[in-house]
């Protein structure tokens, strides 16, 4: 069975000690988030790809096959998304077993993007009720450093950018269609239509007047911390999820219990996000775009354009 990790009392004071004279025991400001690094982009396989968020660590797969629609969404493909976590990432996860926490890290990466409809599934749609994609992203957590869901989020959407499915050609008026392999025929891109951005946001009571907060006379002694590892998790009084697009619009907010939070305070997060969302944005489109001029550069793709010499 899965493990309970404890902090002891004199662990729980100086963290919070910590907070009170503005130091996380990190070195990261309150608001400064641990940027992803080590990302590997395969060459060999569209849309799979790796990363690390801090100590976190994801493997993100996506895969495609050609299915018929569902029956009240004729010109719709099909998107979904699979989450796996296991023991492997932490002994706080059990095999085989879904925690509340497995399951809301699952519900809100597929709220933040397949619900949110930031894949075009009417684009997916080969034949009208007969023949449309279905997409699939296998999302599987590795090592847990604490907030599983922004890192999950950011490898599900860079892995969608980066995935390209097999061209294809429709003969005999539409009743057969031709699948090309990617030698024979340059894949195509999914069409994304926006790219979500998730930020979580941990609160801690420095006071320990939780009945104060709770009556909602004051929470001017709350303390947030953005992108929290494993022991400031483990520590927090109450959390709240953002989650935005460079377009200025937020897409959901999930907050889960734990203490209230000020409206006017929740403002100020989420514009204080859009400088985060729009670094994270930028940071997935100039991987995809080095990745595409290294595989071009690589393959010698400059010979199959038109004019080319040859």
């Amino acid at each position: 069975m899965s493990r309970s990790v404890d902090v002891s009392t004199n662990e729980r004071a100086y963290f919070i000690e910590g907070l009170k004279a503005g130091i996380r025991l990190n070195g990261r400001r309150f608001d400064e988030i641990r940027y992803p690094h080590n990302i590997h982009l395969s060459k060999e396989e569209y849309g799979y790809v790796e990363l690390e968020w801090g100590k976190n660590k994801i493997s993100v797969r996506v895969s495609s096959y050609i299915r018929k629609p569902f029956e009240d969404r004729p010109f719709e493909g099909i998107f979904n998304i699979n989450c796996e976590i296991n023991s492997m990432a932490s002994a706080k996860f059990e095999n085989g077993k879904n925690s509340d926490e497995e399951v809301l890290i699952s519900r809100i990466i597929e709220k933040s993007i397949r619900r949110s409809n930031s894949l075009d599934l009417e684009s997916l749609c080969i034949i009208a009720g007969e023949k449309v994609w279905n997409i699939t992203v296998d999302l599987n957590f590795l090592n847990y450093d604490g907030n599983f869901i922004d890192i999950g989020c950011f490898g599900v959407m860079l892995a969608l950018q980066h995935f390209k499915k097999p061209d294809i050609s429709i003969i005999n008026g539409g009743e057969d269609i031709i699948v090309h392999d990617i030698n024979e025929r340059e894949p195509q891109p999914l069409s994304i239509l926006h790219v979500p951005v998730c930020l979580t946001y941990c609160f801690y009571n420095i006071t320990n007047q939780q009945e104060v907060n709770i009556k909602g006379e004051s929470t001017s002694d709350d303390i947030y911390l953005l992108d929290c590892d494993y022991k400031e998790d483990l520590l927090k009084s109450g959390s709240i999820i953002i989650t935005l697009n460079k377009n200025r619009e937020i897409i959901q907010l999930s907050k889960n219990g734990g203490i209230p939070i000020d409206a006017s305070l929740l403002v100020d997060l989420a514009l204080g996000s859009i400088k985060v969302v729009d670094e994270l944005t930028d940071l997935m489109k100039k991987l995809i775009k080095d990745h595409e001029q290294q595989r071009f550069d690589e393959l010698n793709l400059k010979l199959l354009q038109v004019g080319a010499d040859r």
